[in-house]
């Protein structure tokens, strides 16, 4: 779509808002059921298509679909449970009450990454809340994007309600810089690199617009010598090695207990030898290509960078022989805690092991970086669990304990501090984003009195 396209579909969208907004949010809801009972009896063909256009492996495309047909699911509930509390007013013959509004059009713009599941936390929730909805999805994954808006679009239509209120434009940058500038854009949700996500931030903000971001993450994975190794192995490898490295929570650091560092390295790298690499098609594949040959040499500079800070690569390091973008999951040991090449965040299958003696300083480590999206602890030691979820321990907006760093649940609200962007999606009371509040005051008496015990007479 060129700003042409974008100009008419934003009118349409605002159109549309107007008869969506006057349905009752219990009747949204059965709307959203219906969005996820079409997505159900598409779920393995749309899972097909993201594995065919992102490069997941097909359970990972079908689990993504599932994760929206889930938050549907969530948000049909809610449908019939947001809204504010009434407040005891000071004022005799006053009610005080907290009324929730739609904002009006919500404009998602998402990643190649999860280019289902992110536009569906949004979408779902932002619908019950009675918006309307415009969508960028990535430029890479344009015939995802196309095919959910078709499925959405089709209960819409059958409802006697127009399509519009879901509204599409499959664009690049030059489209996703008019919905930041444009002050229709009641909200701006935005997930993608922090990089980009900044220069999103300052353009709404500029208009005082809202905007809802998730942003990077640098997330780590802290081994204590008390931790069950047969825990830590398989969660270590799903959260470093899913979805090639591509997920905004894939443990990127990996911090081990200098007395366990040695036999966990070992372990970890037995179990990345046994990782079958393949096509994504294949049931038998866990791991597939990375998204685009850009990709692939974002991967290799991270390695060749490690290697001149001082990183000793363990396993990986290199492209695959195949056609593809294919390339070795990656393990690299022997560098400082604060090693710049730690420090940034490379959207690729690189875990970088690093040694530690103390509790104080792990946690200090785990917080030193800008990102703060997800982490996770492995200990037995409950007094160590709850300072980690405490005021000193993790400063993320996920803080796992003997689970990976991925693999969120809709349930809770999904999203990170510092420069992952402050943003919350899906479950608890992210709906707040997706509306706005006024407090009411409201005289059923006939009389005046004013607030403080205030006289004017």
């Amino acid at each position: 779509g060129n700003l042409e396209d974008y100009e008419e579909t934003v009118k349409k969208a605002k159109e549309a808002w107007k008869v969506w907004a006057d349905i009752p949010a219990p009747k949204r809801g059965e709307i959203v059921r219906q969005i996820g009972d079409a997505l159900r009896q598409k779920i393995k063909v749309l899972g097909s298509l993201v594995s065919l256009e992102m490069g997941k492996i097909f359970v990972e495309g079908v689990g993504e679909v599932k994760e929206y047909v889930d938050v549907c699911d969530y948000a049909v509930g809610l449908s019939r449970m947001i809204g504010g509390p009434i407040l005891p007013s000071e004022r005799p013959g006053h009610a005080l009450i907290e009324q929730w509004n739609p904002v009006g059009l919500v404009g998602v713009i998402t990643a190649f990454n999860f280019p289902v599941a992110v536009y569906g936390w949004n979408s779902a929730i932002a619908m019950i809340c009675g918006n309307a909805c415009l969508w960028k999805g990535a430029p890479t994954t344009s015939l995802v994007s196309v095919a959910v808006t078709k499925i959405i679009a089709k209960v819409l239509e059958d409802n006697k309600l127009p399509g519009a209120i879901c509204s599409l434009v499959c664009g690049g940058a030059d489209i996703g810089t008019a919905m930041a500038r444009d002050e229709r854009m009641d909200l701006l949700s935005f997930t993608g690199s922090t990089k980009v996500g900044k220069q999103v931030a300052l353009m709404v903000q500029e208009r005082f617009g809202r905007s809802l971001l998730e942003l990077g993450g640098n997330n780590a994975v802290i081994v204590f010598e008390d931790a069950d190794l047969d825990l830590v192995i398989p969660s270590a490898l799903f959260a470093a090695v899913g979805t090639a490295g591509q997920r905004c929570t894939t443990a990127r650091r990996l911090f081990l207990h200098e007395s366990i560092h040695d036999e966990v390295v070992a372990k970890l790298a037995k179990a990345y030898a046994q990782v079958r690499v393949g096509d994504p098609w294949d049931s038998d594949t866990l791991y597939g290509p990375l998204h685009t040959k850009e990709a692939v040499k974002m991967f290799l500079d991270a390695v060749e960078q490690a290697k001149q800070q001082g990183g000793s690569v363990v396993c990986g390091g290199k492209v695959l022989n195949r056609p593809g973008n294919y390339v070795e999951p990656t393990i690299v040991t022997g560098l400082p805690h604060n090693a710049p090449v730690v420090h940034t965040e490379t959207f690729a299958p690189i875990l970088y092991v690093l040694k530690f003696k103390e509790e104080e300083e792990v946690f200090a480590w785990n917080n030193e970086v800008k990102q703060g999206l997800s982490s996770s602890i492995f200990t037995k030691d409950l007094g160590r669990i709850f300072r980690w979820i405490g005021p000193k321990g993790s400063d993320c907006g996920i803080v796992n304990v003997n689970i990976p760093t991925s693999g969120a649940e809709i349930g809770g609200a999904f999203g990170g501090e510092k420069h992952t962007g402050g943003g919350r999606e899906s479950g608890s009371d992210s709906w707040k984003l997706y509306m706005r509040r006024s407090t009411c005051t409201i005289n059923y008496s006939k009389d005046l009195p004013l607030a403080q015990g205030i006289k004017f007479q």
